[in-house]
């Protein structure tokens, strides 16, 4: 259940940024919330997290779709793994589940966190970097890599 919940609520909080984003910016319109720093600017990402691989919608929508069928058919198995596997996981298909309803709306990701030196993200990207490291992080005190 708590993948479950953990998932709804990053698409929750993915959606809600994204929507007050779009409702209250324009394409490439940037407000500086710490000059130079850090900025809220809006972008339409064709390409995969934090801008790479772009123009490629039929491959990330795939690969979107096939990771969230993967993690339905390894539910039971992630379930009876450790909390770092179970909230990682949560948060890797929430934010994935975010940014895919983006793709499939409009085949572009809505961006917008701009720290100026790295390429502007999102709430999903996020989840989805911290949950992939968590995943890891269980591997690792799993003895993964000693097996």
């Amino acid at each position: 259940m708590i993948l479950l919940w953990v998932s709804l609520l990053v698409v929750f909080l993915d959606r809600i940024t994204k929507m007050a984003v779009v409702s209250k910016m324009s394409e490439g319109d940037s407000i500086p919330v710490f000059e130079n720093i850090f900025h809220i600017t809006y972008v339409l990402n064709p390409g995969a997290a934090f801008g790479m691989l772009p123009h490629n919608r039929m491959f990330f929508l795939a690969i979107g779709v096939a990771a969230v069928i993967a993690i339905w058919w390894m539910r039971k198995d992630i379930l009876a793994e450790g909390w770092r596997t179970r909230i990682g996981t949560a948060l890797f298909l929430g934010g994935t589940l975010g940014n895919l309803w983006d793709r499939v709306q409009t085949g572009l990701v809505i961006d917008f966190f701009d720290f100026r030196i790295w390429p502007v993200f999102n709430v999903a990207d996020i989840a989805i970097c911290v949950g992939v490291g968590l995943i890891l992080w269980g591997m690792l005190q799993n003895g993964f890599l000693e097996n």
